[in-house]
C-alpha cells in the first residue's frame, strides 16, 4: 500500500470512529418519564387568546376563527376554562363558544391603576353574565393585582364588595393571588366567596420532582389557617422551556411529569384546580425567558405531551445537526496528506464538539418562539459562531500537527539535519532558467555559477544611524556578486538621507543612493521607480528593511535554493536584535518570533509561505512576470507572493536567523505596525478572493485552504472584538428582559478561541520557538493586546481603500514624546466587559446557568482588551530587562 493511501486510510479510520462514537452518544441522550396517566378531564385551563396585552380592542377580530378552533378542542380535554379579561371584542366571543362546546368559564375582570377601564371591566363582565349566565359560574375579580402592586388592597377589596354587590350574588366571586397574599391580608379571604390561591413552584425555586408535594403542601396550608374556607389552586402549572430558576429548571419531561402527576393526584382527591395555560403565547414577554411555555399545546394548539403512556425527549434534530455539522469540519483534516491518526482523532472530536454546540444553536429557532429582536440576535450570533468555531479548529490543526506531526519536510533550514541541509545544496549552483553569473572558489570547491544579487534597501524617515548599521552590514556579506540599492523615498530633511549618501560613497561603488524625494505608491512605488536604477545583471532581487543587520552568509546559504527553477521566493525569518532593552519589548520579541517559527514553517509545508518584505529574495524573472510591485495595496511584499503562487511559482522558507532587525519604540508603533498588517491583508482578500474559489486555477487546494485560514485569523479578530461590544449590548437585555438564547452554544466558540489562543501558545511556542512557558505566556498576552487594533483595520479596510501610509517607530526616531493614553477604546471595553461580567454573575438572584455561562464568557473575552491595557502600562513602567540578550527559535 502506498504511503499517502495508508495515511488518508488512517485519517478515514479516526473520522468515522469519532462520527460513529458521536452518534453512539446521542442515541444515548434522551430523557424518558413515566408519569401517573390523566384519565378524567383536567378541572380547568387558562385561556387567554389575545395578543400583547387586553388593551388592544378592536385588533382581535381576526381571532375569532382562532378561538372557535382552540375551544373545540379544549372541550376534547377540560370542561372548564378561566379568562383574565373582560376586553372587546375577543374575550366576549369565549362564553358563546364554549357555551356551544359544553364548556363552564370563570370570567376574569382585569384590574390595574387605570380606574376608568377597570370599571368598563367590570360593567363587561356584569353584561356577559346576564346573557350567559349558564356558563358563568365563577368571576376573578382582579388577577396578582398585589404582586403587581397596581391595586392597593383596600381598592382591591372595594372592587370585590362593589361587584358582588352588583352581580347580586348571581356568580361565585373571587380574586386569584399567590399563595402568600391570602396569607397575608385575612381581610381578602373574608371578602371572597372562595380562596382562589396561585400555587407556581417554577417561580419559587423549587426542583420539579418536588413541585407536586409542594403545592399541596400549599394547598393543606391554606386550608389549616382558614378552616371552613373552600380553597381551590386558581394557577398551577410548569415551563417547558426557558432558563432555571434556581432549582426549577424547565423541560418538555419536566412539564408533562409535573403535571401529569398533579393533575392524577388533584382529581383522585377532588380538588378544584386550574392549570395554565392551555396554550404557549409567544407573544407573553413579560415573564422572561419561560413566559410563552407554560401551555399543554404549542400554538398552533398540538399537545407537547400524552396524557397516558410514557413522556419521552429525544434530541433527535439537534443530533442530526450536530453528527453533519461535526463530520463536515471534521473533512478538514484531509487538507495536508501528512496527518497521523492521533491528529486526525484529536482534531475530529474537537470538529465534532463545535457541531454539538452548532447543532443546539441552529435547531433554537424550530422549538423556541422568537420576535424579530431576537431573531437578528440569534442569526448574527450564529453566524460569528460559526466563523469562529472554524478559526478556532485552524488553531486547533495546527497545535495538533506541530505537537503530534512529523517534522516539518520542506523547511530548509542549513543547520538543521531534519531540513533541506546545506549539504544538499553544496555543489547544485548550476545554470538554471534566470540564473547567470561567474564561477567563484570557496574552501577549494567549485560551487558552479553565482547568480548576481540586487540588495535593495528601501526607506521612509529612517533614523540614519541605524540605516548605516544595516549597510555596514551589508558590506560584510559572504558573497562575490552583489550590488547594494539604498532607496530613501518621499524624505525631505536632510537629517534622514545626507549622513545615509555620503555613507554609500564610502562604501563604494557596489552601494548606490537612490534619491526619490516625491513618488507615489509609497514603498511600492519607491520600489518600482528604483527598477531602472538595477543592474540588468542582477537575477535574484534581496529585500531588507532598514533597521535590519544580516548575517554575512544570508546570501551563500540561501541562493543556491534558486537552482530550482520553479523557486520564485526565499524567504528568511525576521527577527530582532533589541528584544532585552526592556521587558516591553522582550514581550514584543516572543511574539514575532511565534509567527515565523510555527505559522510559517506550518505554510510551508503546503508551500503557502507569506512573503514578507525584509530578507526576501525573489527571482528577477519570476519577478518580472508577475508585473512587479503592486501599488495598489500597503502590504505589497505579501501580495506579490500570492501572485507568484498563482503563477505557479514554488517558494522556500527557513527558519534559520540571516537577519535583525530592531522593535517598534513603543506600543502605539507595535500597534500601528499591525494596523497596516491587517489592513494590507484585507486588501489582498477584496483583491484576489476569487482565486481561492473552488475551480478557481493557479493555487492549488492545500494553497487555498492555507490563504483561506490565514485571512481568517485577520478576521477572527474583528468578530471577537464584535462578540465582545455585541455581548456588552446585550446585558440589559439579560438582566431587564430576559430574552431567551442559547447562550452556553453561542458563546462556546468566543470562550474556546481565546482558552486556544493561550494554550497554542504555551504548547507551540514551547516546541517550535523554544521558550519557557512564562515567555509563551507573555507572547499570547501581546498578541491577544492586538485584538481591538486589527479589528478596527478590518472593519475600516472593508469600507475604505486608502489608508494614508503609517511609518513604524523604530530605532530612537525622533518623535514629539510620549503623548495621552491611546488605549481607551480597549480599557473602556475590556472594563465593561469584565464589570458586566461581575454584575451579571452577582445579580443572577435565581442562579440562572445560562447567566452564569455568559458571566463567565463576558469574563473570558475581556481578556484581549484588559492585555491592552497591560500592555500599554507595561511599555510605560517596564525597565531593562533582568535577563541575557533574548534568542528565539533556531
Amino acid at each position: 500500500m502506498k504511503p499517502a493511501v495508508a495515511v488518508r486510510l488512517k485519517v478515514v479510520l479516526a473520522v468515522v470512529l469519532v462520527s460513529a462514537l458521536h452518534v453512539l452518544i446521542w442515541l444515548g441522550a434522551r430523557e424518558v418519564a413515566s408519569p401517573a396517566d390523566v384519565v378524567d378531564p383536567i378541572s380547568s385551563l387558562s385561556y387567554t387568546p389575545f395578543r400583547d396585552n387586553p388593551d388592544r380592542d378592536g385588533q382581535d377580530k381576526r381571532f375569532y376563527d382562532v378561538v372557535i378552533r382552540d375551544l373545540a378542542v379544549l372541550s376534547q380535554v377540560t370542561k372548564h376554562i378561566r379568562t383574565y379579561s373582560t376586553s372587546f371584542p375577543i374575550e366576549q366571543i369565549i362564553p358563546e363558544q364554549a357555551e356551544k362546546n359544553g364548556l363552564g368559564v370563570s370570567l376574569g375582570i382585569w384590574l390595574g391603576a387605570d380606574e376608568a377601564r377597570n370599571q368598563a371591566e367590570k360593567e363587561r363582565a356584569l353584561e356577559l353574565i346576564r346573557t350567559h349566565r349558564s356558563v358563568i359560574k365563577t368571576v376573578y375579580v382582579g388577577n396578582e393585582t398585589q404582586v403587581r402592586g397596581e391595586v392597593p388592597i383596600e381598592t382591591l377589596i372595594a372592587h370585590i364588595r362593589d361587584f358582588k354587590k352588583a352581580s347580586r350574588n348571581q356568580v361565585e366571586v373571587t380574586t386569584g393571588e399567590t399563595w402568600d397574599v391570602w396569607h397575608k391580608y385575612p381581610e381578602l379571604v373574608r371578602a371572597v366567596d372562595v380562596i382562589s390561591a396561585h400555587v407556581l413552584p417554577y417561580w419559587e425555586g423549587i426542583p420539579a420532582e418536588e413541585a407536586v408535594a409542594s403545592a399541596f403542601k400549599r394547598y393543606d396550608d391554606l386550608r389549616t389557617a382558614y378552616p371552613g374556607k373552600r380553597v381551590t389552586i386558581a394557577e398551577f402549572g410548569w415551563p417547558s422551556q426557558g432558563y432555571n430558576n434556581g432549582a426549577a429548571q424547565p423541560g418538555a419531561v419536566q412539564q408533562a411529569t409535573v403535571l401529569r402527576d398533579f393533575i392524577s393526584r388533584a382529581n383522585r382527591l377532588g380538588i378544584s384546580y386550574n392549570i395554565i395555560e392551555a396554550k404557549d403565547q409567544p407573544w407573553k414577554t413579560v415573564e422572561g425567558s419561560v413566559g410563552a411555555y407554560w401551555g399543554i399545546f404549542d400554538v398552533n394548539l398540538n399537545p407537547k405531551f400524552p396524557l397516558r403512556g410514557l413522556v419521552e425527549k429525544t434530541y433527535r434534530p439537534v443530533a442530526i445537526a450536530a453528527v453533519a455539522i461535526g463530520f463536515l469540519l471534521s473533512l478538514f483534516a484531509f487538507r495536508r496528506g501528512t496527518s497521523r491518526f492521533s491528529q486526525a482523532f484529536i482534531f475530529s472530536v474537537s470538529a465534532n464538539l463545535f457541531g454539538v454546540a452548532a447543532g443546539f444553536a441552529l435547531i433554537f429557532p424550530l422549538e423556541t418562539y422568537l420576535n424579530v429582536g431576537a431573531t437578528l440576535a440569534w442569526a448574527i450570533s450564529l453566524l460569528l459562531m460559526m466563523v469562529l468555531a472554524a478559526i478556532v479548529l485552524a488553531k486547533i490543526s495546527e497545535v495538533v500537527e506541530v505537537s503530534l506531526g512529523s517534522r516539518p519536510r520542506r523547511l530548509l533550514n542549513p543547520l538543521d539535519e531534519g531540513g533541506v541541509g546545506a549539504s544538499e545544496l553544496k555543489g547544485a549552483w548550476v545554470a538554471a532558467a534566470g540564473l547567470t553569473g561567474r564561477r567563484v572558489r570557496s574552501d577549494d570547491e567549485a560551487l558552479g555559477p553565482v547568480p548576481k544579487v540586487s540588495i535593495q534597501i528601501p526607506a521612509y524617515k529612517e533614523e540614519p544611524d541605524m540605516l548605516i548599521q544595516t549597510l555596514d552590514s551589508v558590506a560584510a556579506l559572504d558573497y562575490p556578486d552583489f550590488e547594494a540599492l539604498v532607496i530613501i523615498n518621499n524624505t525631505t530633511d536632510p537629517y534622514y538621507w545626507k549622513p545615509v549618501a555620503e555613507h554609500c560613497e564610502k562604501l563604494g561603488p557596489r552601494f548606490r543612493f537612490v534619491y526619490l524625494p516625491s513618488v507615489a505608491g509609497f514603498k511600492a512605488g519607491a520600489l518600482n521607480e528604483a527598477m531602472a536604477f538595477v543592474s540588468p545583471e542582477a537575477s535574484i532581487l534581496a529585500l531588507i528593511d532598514a533597521d535590519y543587520i544580516v548575517d554575512p552568509q544570508w546570501l551563500a546559504n540561501l541562493v543556491p535554493t534558486f537552482s530550482d527553477p520553479k523557486i520564485a521566493i526565499v524567504q528568511a525569518p525576521q527577527d530582532h536584535r533589541d528584544g532585552s532593552e526592556s521587558l516591553f519589548k522582550s514581550f514584543l520579541n516572543d511574539e514575532y518570533a511565534g509567527f515565523f517559527d510555527i505559522g510559517m514553517v506550518q505554510r510551508n509545508e503546503d508551500d503557502a509561505i507569506i512573503a514578507h518584505g525584509t530578507m526576501l529574495l525573489i527571482r528577477r524573472s519570476a519577478f518580472d512576470a508577475a508585473g512587479g510591485w503592486a501599488t495598489d495595496t500597503i502590504v505589497e511584499d505579501t501580495e506579490l507572493g500570492f501572485r507568484l503562487f498563482k503563477a505557479g511559482y514554488s517558494a522556500q522558507y527557513t527558519n534559520r536567523r540571516y537577519g535583525w532587525g530592531v522593535l517598534p519604540d513603543t506600543y502605539l508603533a507595535y500597534k500601528t505596525q499591525r494596523h497596516r498588517w491587517a489592513y494590507g491583508a484585507i486588501q489582498i482578500i477584496r483583491k484576489h478572493w476569487r482565486d481561492v474559489l473552488p475551480g478557481a486555477k493557479g493555487l492549488n487546494r492545500a494553497q487555498k485552504m492555507d490563504f483561506i485560514t490565514g485571512w481568517l485569523v485577520w478576521l477572527s479578530d474583528a468578530l471577537g472584538a464584535s462578540v465582545a461590544v455585541l455581548s456588552l449590548l446585550w446585558v440589559p437585555v439579560v438582566i431587564w428582559v430576559g430574552t431567551r438564547l442559547p447562550l452556553g452554544a453561542i458563546m462556546t466558540p468566543a470562550i474556546a478561541a481565546v482558552l486556544i489562543n493561550v494554550l497554542h501558545a504555551l504548547l507551540l511556542y514551547r516546541l517550535r520557538v523554544k521558550i519557557s512557558p512564562v515567555r509563551a505566556f507573555r507572547a499570547a498576552i501581546a498578541a491577544m493586546s492586538l485584538q481591538f487594533t486589527v479589528a478596527r483595520a478590518v472593519f475600516k479596510a472593508l469600507i475604505t481603500d486608502k489608508l494614508p501610509f503609517q511609518r513604524t517607530q523604530k530605532g530612537g526616531a525622533r518623535s514629539e514624546g510620549r503623548k495621552r493614553w491611546e488605549n481607551w477604546p480597549e480599557t473602556l471595553l475590556g472594563l465593561g466587559l469584565i464589570g458586566s461580567s461581575v454584575l451579571l454573575w452577582f445579580t443572577n438572584d435565581t442562579r440562572i446557568t445560562e447567566i452564569y455561562i455568559y458571566a463567565i464568557a463576558m469574563g473570558v473575552i475581556s481578556i484581549p482588551h484588559l492585555a491592552t491595557v497591560f500592555m500599554g502600562l507595561l511599555e510605560r513602567f517596564s525597565g531593562p530587562a533582568p535577563t541575557a540578550p533574548e534568542k528565539t527559535g533556531s
